[in-house]
């Protein structure tokens, strides 16, 4: 039996900030400044964390701490997809 990896996309992320802190981001926009902090798309660490429960939620098991203190979309997602692909 082969396990699918799913890996965190972009458009997943920019939902997931919508359903978990009520804040609404273009994934185009979330791409093309993947590299600015989350504050700059109106996230604070509580939707962060909001996030980061919701996937462990879905994933069953959890995440790296850094998860939460990640400072922007290309950190979260290298690191949420890191853990998602090796099983850490």
């Amino acid at each position: 039996m082969t396990t699918e990896v799913t890996r965190l996309t972009v458009e997943e992320l920019a939902a997931l900030m919508k359903k978990a802190a009520g804040v609404t981001v273009d994934p185009q926009d979330l791409r093309a400044r993947a590299d600015a902090p989350f504050a700059d798309f109106g996230l604070d660490s509580l939707g962060l964390l909001g996030i980061v429960g919701e996937l462990e939620n879905r994933h069953g098991r959890a995440l790296p701490t850094d998860a939460e203190r990640s400072k922007s979309p290309r950190a979260f997602l290298d690191l949420v997809n890191g853990a998602l692909t090796t099983g850490a």
